[in-house]
C-alpha cells in the first residue's frame, strides 16, 4: 500500500516539475482547458491506487476473518475436546494476541491521508478549475444557447445544431446550470434549466439530484419571472414530498396573499395586462438581435454589394511579391476589408502558440474613463504579446503585416496572441480611440490604432465569426488567412462603421493574433486630408 502511494506521488512530481502552474480563470481559453484533461488524468490515477489500497487492506482483513471463522467453526463442534488439544489452545491464544493485534493494526491503518495528501498536491500545483470556473462555464452555456437559439433539451442531449459531439448531461448537470443562472439573477434560464432537470430525473434509473430541490429553484425562479399562480403550483408540489420545508411554507402563504391581492385589484379595474416578458433575446438593448443574426450566418451582404467584390493577386510592385503575390480577396468596400489568404504557415502558427501559451493572461479591455486594462465579462479570452526578437517567425510576421498593408510597424504594437474560451466572445467595440476616450493609448505615444491586421491561426467547426454589424459582414475564421482593414478615416477621425465582434465560439479551438497599427510614421504612406466624413459616418 505504501509502494502505490509512493508511485502516485512520485508521478505527481514528475508531470507538475515539466508545467508552468498558473492558475487562473481556465474557462477563458481553451488551450488552459486541455490542460485539466491532465489534472483529471492524475486524479483518476491516485483514486485507483486509494481503491487498490482499499481492497488490499479488505481482502486482508476477509482472509483473517475466514481464519477466525474456520476455527471458531471447528472449535464449536466440540469446545472442551478442542481446547484440550494443546495445539489448538495455543493457536487459540496467538489468534487473540499477536494475529488480532496485525487485525487492530489493518483496521486502524490510515490510508486516506496520503492519497488526499496527493489531490492537495495536485489540486495546488496543477490546473484545477475553482467556482468562478464552474459559473464562467455555465454563463458561456447560456450565452451560446441564446446567440444560436439552442433548444434546451438539444442541448441536454449534447447536440449542438443538430451535431451530436458529447454525452448527455444528467438530471444533476441541468441542475447546476440552474443552480449557476440562479446565483447570477438570470432567472429565465434558472426556469429553462430546471424544467430540463425535472424531466430527466423522471427517466434516470440511478437519481442524481433531489426532485425537492429542483422544485424549490423551479418555483422561485417561476415566481421572480411573474407567474404567481404556476409559483403556487410548484411549491405545493414541493410540499407533497417535503411537508416541512421550511422556505416552501413561507412561499405558500406569500404567494397565496399576493394572488389573493391580485384579484382584488383587478375587481378594482385593474386592466390585467400580462407580465412583461424578462426573456433576454427579447430585452437586449438596440443592435444586439442583428449582432446575433451575423453571428447565425441569417444575413450576409445583399447580392448586387457582393457581386463588386472581387478576388485579385496583389504584389504592390514589391520584388519579392512579384514572385509570390498575396491572393487577397475583397469583403467589402466604403470601409475596405480585404482578406489575405494563406499568409500564415502551420509551423508559424505552431511556434506562435507555443511561445504565447504559457504567458496566457484574462484578455482586458481599456476602461474609457480611466485609460486603465481592466477585465470584462463580454470579452472571454486570454492573450498574450509576443516581441519581433523573441523568434524570427515573429519578426517574418510583422515584416508580411508591412507588405499586406504598407504601413510601417515602427510604432505597431507587439504580435497580441488570443486563445478564446468555453463560448468564447467580444462583444461589438471599436479597435480605435473614440473622441471622447482621451486617455487611451496616451502613454504609448504613438496616436490612435490606425488599422487592424487579424490573423485566424485556427479553423473553428461552428460559430466563431468576426462581424461588423453595421455594414451586414462577417467573416468565418479560415486557419492562415487574415483580414485587413483601416480603423480611422484619412482625416483621421474614427469609422463607426468598423464596429466589428468575435462572436461566441460554439465548438473547436479559436485561436487569433492582432496586429495593432498606430498613426504615427504613417504620414506620407496614409497622407491625412482635411475633408472630414459626415457626422453619422464618425466615432
Amino acid at each position: 500500500m505504501e509502494t502505490c502511494s509512493l508511485f502516485v506521488l512520485q508521478a505527481i512530481l514528475v508531470f507538475c516539475c515539466s508545467l508552468s502552474t498558473v492558475r487562473s480563470e481556465v474557462f477563458t481559453a481553451l488551450a488552459d482547458l486541455e490542460d485539466l484533461l491532465e489534472t483529471e488524468s492524475l486524479l483518476i490515477s491516485t483514486l485507483e491506487h486509494y481503491i487498490k489500497a482499499e481492497e488490499e487492506k479488505l481482502n486482508y482483513l476477509k482472509r483473517y476473518a475466514a481464519i477466525y471463522k474456520k476455527q471458531y467453526n471447528k472449535a464449536a463442534e466440540d469446545v472442551q475436546l478442542y481446547v484440550a488439544n494443546p495445539i489448538n489452545a495455543y493457536t487459540l491464544v496467538k489468534r487473540l494476541t499477536t494475529d488480532w493485534k496485525e487485525v487492530e493494526n489493518l483496521i486502524s491503518t490510515d490510508v486516506n491521508s496520503d492519497y488526499l495528501a496527493n489531490i492537495t498536491y495536485i489540486k495546488e500545483n496543477m490546473k484545477f478549475p475553482t467556482e468562478e470556473d464552474l459559473n464562467g462555464a455555465a454563463v458561456a452555456l447560456t450565452r451560446l444557447q441564446d446567440t444560436y437559439r439552442l433548444d434546451t433539451s438539444s442541448l441536454a442531449r449534447g447536440e449542438l445544431n443538430g451535431i451530436k459531439y458529447s454525452s448527455e448531461l444528467s438530471a444533476a448537470d441541468c441542475f447546476e446550470l440552474g443552480r449557476q443562472s440562479y446565483n447570477n439573477g438570470d432567472y429565465y434560464h434558472t426556469q429553462l434549466w430546471m424544467r430540463e432537470a425535472d424531466s430527466r430525473l423522471k427517466r434516470e434509473t440511478n437519481v442524481t439530484v433531489d426532485r425537492s430541490d429542483i422544485l424549490e429553484y423551479l418555483a422561485f425562479s417561476t415566481y421572480k419571472q411573474g407567474n404567481l399562480a404556476l409559483a403556487l403550483d410548484l411549491t405545493n408540489k414541493l410540499l407533497e414530498i417535503f411537508p416541512a420545508h421550511p422556505r416552501a411554507v413561507g412561499n405558500k402563504e406569500y404567494y397565496e396573499d399576493e394572488l389573493q391581492k391580485g384579484v382584488t385589484d383587478k375587481r378594482k379595474g385593474d386592466d390585467g395586462a400580462a407580465v412583461a416578458d424578462t426573456d433576454p433575446s427579447k430585452a437586449d438593448p438596440y443592435g444586439r438581435e442583428f449582432y446575433e443574426q451575423l453571428c447565425r450566418g441569417e444575413i450576409s451582404l445583399p447580392e448586387v454589394e457582393k457581386a463588386r467584390l472581387k478576388c485579385r493577386y496583389w504584389n504592390k510592385n514589391h520584388p519579392f511579391l512579384l514572385l509570390a503575390p498575396f491572393k487577397v480577396e475583397e469583403a467589402h468596400h466604403r470601409p475596405d476589408i480585404f482578406i489575405f489568404h494563406d499568409v500564415l504557415a502551420d509551423s508559424e502558427i505552431a511556434t506562435i502558440k507555443r511561445l504565447a501559451q504559457p504567458r496566457f493572461r484574462r484578455a482586458t479591455v481599456q476602461n474609457t474613463d480611466t485609460g486603465e486594462l481592466e477585465t470584462a465579462h463580454y470579452r472571454i479570452s486570454k492573450s498574450a504579446w509576443l516581441k519581433e526578437e523573441e523568434h524570427k517567425y515573429i519578426a517574418d510576421v510583422t515584416r508580411r503585416v508591412s507588405d499586406m498593408t504598407g504601413l510601417t510597424m515602427s510604432t505597431a504594437e507587439e504580435l497580441q496572441v488570443v486563445n478564446y474560451g468555453i463560448g468564447g466572445h467580444y462583444e461589438p467595440h471599436f479597435d480605435f480611440a473614440r473622441k471622447e476616450e482621451t486617455n487611451a493609448f496616451k502613454a504609448l505615444g504613438t496616436g490612435n490604432r490606425i488599422a487592424t491586421v487579424l490573423f485566424y491561426m485556427s479553423d473553428v467547426a461552428q460559430g466563431g465569426a468576426t462581424v461588423f454589424p453595421a455594414i451586414s459582414v462577417a467573416l468565418w475564421p479560415k486557419k492562415g488567412a487574415a483580414a485587413f482593414w483601416h480603423n480611422l478615416h484619412p482625416s483621421g477621425d474614427g469609422d463607426r462603421l468598423t464596429r466589428h465582434a468575435a462572436c461566441p465560439v460554439l465548438t473547436g479551438s479559436k485561436w487569433v493574433s492582432n496586429k495593432w497599427i498606430h498613426e504615427r510614421g504613417q504620414e506620407f504612406l496614409r497622407p491625412c486630408t482635411s475633408n472630414r466624413p459626415p457626422d453619422y459616418l464618425v466615432a
